[in-house]
């Protein structure tokens, strides 16, 4: 049985900044950007350092 990968949201919060949410495959969030980025790929390298790898998690863009 393949295992159900984590899904990883990157969008916009009211400010403009950018900002990441991961979500387990049973719907719970279990991590998230503490703070808003400047831009897009400021939002995706921090994504990286807290785990986040295009090759493994489906990825959700709301920008």
């Amino acid at each position: 049985m393949k295992k159900k990968e984590d899904t990883f949201t990157f969008y916009p919060d009211k400010r403009g900044k950018f900002r990441w949410k991961r979500l387990a495959s049973n719907g719970i969030t279990v991590g998230d950007s503490s703070q808003g980025y400047a831009n897009k790929s400021y939002c995706k390298e921090n994504a990286v350092r807290n785990g986040y790898d295009e090759s493994k998690h489906i990825t959700v863009y709301e920008w």
